[in-house]
C-alpha cells in the first residue's frame, strides 16, 4: 500500500488535499486517535471496504472508501478490499470486476490484501458447529413467514421455535445433512439461541445459515448452505485482523449481534489457547456513521438495478447514474470525490446533501486541471466577407489560465466560421450584448467582427450571417480604443471536427425521488428531460487523438468529457457540469448576509 507511517495525522489525505488537524477530527478518527494513544490493538490500525458484489458501487460507497482508506493512510495502517460474497443468487463476476476498477480509480490501494468472504466459508462452518456443540445454535424447521411471525414486535416479545430444544446431537446431524444438500431450499435454517424476548429484534434467535442450492461465482457448487450477513460480517473482520470495522448507521442495531457471535465463539477460549475450545479469536470494534443521501438521487442497489434492468437508463455506467462508473464516464475526477467526502464529513445523524455541493467540488478540481478548447454546440454559419479567400491563420490560444505551465495551442482561423446560435439575435433586447445586425463583438483570440447581413431560410430561420472583420484587432483591443461588450467563442468551419454532445440534467425531478403518491413507484419522478443529445456539434481540431474520459472545459459552455462511444469519425462528449456554481453563490450570499 505504500503508506508513510511517519505521516500518521500529517494533515494530508492520499490525494494531497489538506485534512483537519487533531482538534477538528471527526468522531471516527477521534476514536482511532484515542485507541492509538491507549495502545489498544497494539497501536495497529486496520480498516477495510467490504462491498457485496451484487451491483455497481455508487457515490455513497465512495464516501466509505475515502473514509476507510483515508484513515488507514493517515494513521500508517493497512486497508483491505474484501468482497462480502455470501449470496450467490445476486452476485456476479461482472460486479466484482467493476468494484475493483472503481476502488482502484478512487486511488485506494490494498496491496495484496484482496479478500473474499467465501474464502472463509469453511472456518465459519466450523465455528457454527462449535456453537451447536456449546448449545448456542439449533436447526429450525420454521418457514420464513413463520420465523417472522414468531419474532414478535417492538412491543411484544417473540415466541420460541418448537425446534429450539433439539438435542446437540440432533442439531449436529441435521446441520451436517443441510451442508450435504439433503434438504431443499428453505426447508431448514441454523439459528442462534439467544433470547426471544430481547428488546432488540436482531437478537431474537437470528438465522445464521440458510439452504441455497445456487452456484457461487467463485466456489461453484461446493456449498449449498450460505451464511447470513450478520453471522459472516464479524468473523470476516476477525480473520483479517481489522481493528476498526466501520459501517453505516443502519447496522448500529446489529452491533450487539456482531459482538454476541464473536463472544460466543470465544466462550471457553483463552488468550494462550489452553482453554477447552482453543485460543481466543480477534474481536474488532464496530463503528457506525451516517450513510450518504444525495438530493435528486437514489442510492438503493435494488432501485438502481431496476433503472438498469427496465431500461430507464443505458446501463450501470450511464452518466446520469450515481454509480462511480457513471460519474467517471460523465467526467468526474477522483480528486473531486475526495474533496466532496472531506467537505460533507462523517456524522452520526442522517441528512441529505445538496447535489450542488458535489458539483462545486467537481468545478473546483476541473477548473485547475482541465485544458480549455472551443466548441460550438448549436452551430450558426458566419462568412467574413472581407477576409481573404483561402487564407488560414494559426492563432495562439491559452490552454489553461489557471495553469501557466499548460502553455498555448494553435487555433485555425478562416473566412468561414461557426458561432453559437444563441450568440446572435436579430432583434435583441436591451441587455443582450452579443452579436446582432450592425453590432461589433470580439472573437476570442481573434478579431473584432461586425454583422452586416442575415440570411434566412424559407421558414424565416436564420441560417447564415455575413460579417466584416477589423484586421487591426487581432488578438487584442482596437488601436483606436473602441470597446465591445462581448467576447464570443467560435470555430473555423473547414477545420472543425464533428461531434455529438450529450447534455445531462438530474435523473429525477424531485430532491426526494421517493416522494410519490401512494401506489406509485419512485420511477414516477424520473425526469423526461434528463438527457438531450445534440448530434451536429463541432470542436476545434486540437481535440484529435484523445483517449476516452479526457476532460475539457469548453469555453463559455461548461466542462465536458470524451465518451467511450467516440469513433475516429465523430467524437462524443458528455457534459460533466456547467460553469455556473450555484453552491458557491449560495455560500457567498450567506456570508454577505
Amino acid at each position: 500500500m505504500g503508506i508513510d507511517k511517519d505521516r500518521e495525522i500529517s494533515g494530508k489525505s492520499p490525494n494531497g488535499s489538506e485534512e483537519r488537524g487533531e482538534r477538528g477530527l471527526d468522531f471516527v478518527r477521534q476514536i482511532v486517535v484515542e485507541d492509538m494513544q491507549s495502545g489498544r490493538w497494539g497501536g495497529r490500525v486496520a480498516t477495510r471496504f467490504p462491498p457485496e458484489p451484487n451491483g455497481y458501487l455508487h457515490i455513497g460507497h465512495a464516501k466509505s472508501i475515502c473514509l476507510n482508506y483515508g484513515i488507514a493512510a493517515e494513521f500508517g495502517g493497512q486497508f483491505n478490499l474484501r468482497f462480502d460474497d455470501t449470496n450467490p443468487e445476486k452476485e456476479e463476476q461482472e460486479y466484482v470486476d467493476s468494484i475493483i476498477e472503481d476502488v482502484r480509480w478512487l486511488g485506494a490501494d490494498w496491496d495484496d490484501r484482496l479478500f473474499y468472504a467465501s474464502d472463509y466459508f469453511q472456518q465459519m462452518y466450523e465455528w457454527a458447529v462449535e456453537l451447536i456443540r456449546k448449545g448456542k445454535a439449533y436447526v429450525c424447521d420454521l418457514t420464513g413467514d413463520q420465523v417472522r411471525e414468531y419474532r414478535g414486535t417492538l412491543t411484544q416479545p417473540g415466541r420460541e421455535s418448537p425446534y429450539r430444544n433439539r438435542t446437540i446431537d440432533e442439531n449436529l446431524e441435521l446441520f451436517a445433512r443441510m451442508c450435504q444438500g439433503e434438504f431443499p431450499d428453505g426447508a431448514k435454517t441454523l439459528r442462534a439461541k439467544i433470547d426471544m424476548a430481547h428488546p432488540n429484534l436482531n437478537m431474537r434467535d437470528p438465522i445464521m445459515y440458510r439452504i441455497l442450492h445456487e452456484t457461487h461465482h467463485r466456489q461453484g457448487d461446493q456449498w449449498c448452505i450460505y451464511p447470513m450477513y450478520d453471522w459472516a460480517h464479524g468473523f470476516e473482520d476477525s480473520l483479517e485482523g481489522i481493528t476498526h470495522s466501520i459501517c453505516t448507521l443502519e447496522f448500529e442495531n446489529h452491533r450487539p449481534l456482531y459482538d454476541w457471535f464473536i463472544d460466543a465463539v470465544n466462550e471457553g477460549r483463552t488468550d494462550d489457547g489452553s482453554g477447552p475450545w482453543g485460543k481466543k479469536i480477534h474481536h474488532p470494534q464496530q463503528i457506525e456513521f451516517a450513510r450518504l443521501s444525495l438530493a435528486y438521487t437514489v442510492m438503493s442497489k435494488r432501485k438502481l438495478l431496476k433503472l438498469v434492468k427496465e431500461g430507464f437508463v443505458r446501463g450501470w455506467d450511464d452518466p446520469r447514474m450515481p454509480t462511480i462508473s457513471g460519474l467517471r464516464r460523465r467526467g468526474y475526477s477522483p480528486a473531486a470525490m475526495w474533496s466532496f467526502a472531506k467537505l460533507i464529513g462523517v456524522n452520526k445523524f442522517n441528512s441529505t446533501v445538496d447535489i450542488t455541493l458535489l458539483e462545486h467540488c467537481l468545478r473546483e478540481d476541473l477548473n485547475q486541471t482541465s485544458p480549455r478548447v472551443m466548441a460550438v454546440l448549436r452551430p450558426l454559419k458566419v462568412i467574413i466577407d472581407n477576409y481573404p479567400q483561402g487564407q488560414v491563420e494559426e492563432l495562439d490560444a491559452v490552454n489553461n489560465p489557471e495553469d501557466p505551465a499548460a502553455g498555448t495551442r494553435k487555433v485555425p482561423f478562416s473566412r468561414e466560421l461557426y458561432l453559437e446560435q444563441e450568440d446572435f439575435m436579430e432583434n435583441p433586447p436591451k441587455k443582450f450584448f452579443r452579436l446582432a445586425p450592425g453590432r461589433e463583438v470580439r472573437l476570442r483570440y481573434a478579431y473584432f467582427i461586425t454583422c452586416t447581413d442575415v440570411i434566412k431560410d424559407a421558414q424565416g430561420n436564420v441560417v447564415e450571417l455575413h460579417c466584416l472583420y477589423d484586421p487591426a484587432t487581432r488578438g487584442g483591443d482596437a488601436p483606436d480604443g473602441r470597446k465591445v461588450k462581448a467576447t464570443l467563442h467560435w470555430l473555423s468551419a473547414p477545420h472543425a471536427r464533428p461531434a455529438e454532445v450529450r447534455l445531462y440534467d438530474n435523473l429525477f425531478t424531485k430532491p426526494d425521488p421517493e416522494d410519490v403518491p401512494e401506489g406509485q413507484e419512485f420511477t414516477a419522478n424520473l425526469n423526461p428531460n434528463s438527457l438531450e443529445v445534440l448530434a451536429d456539434c463541432y470542436v476545434e481540431p486540437s481535440v484529435a487523438e484523445v483517449a476516452p474520459l479526457t476532460r475539457y472545459q469548453f469555453e463559455r459552455l461548461g466542462y465536458f468529457c470524451v465518451d467511450p462511444d467516440s469513433t475516429a469519425d465523430k467524437l462524443v462528449f458528455n457534459r460533466t457540469v456547467t460553469l455556473k456554481d450555484t453552491w458557491a453563490k449560495i455560500q457567498q450570499s450567506q456570508q454577505q448576509g
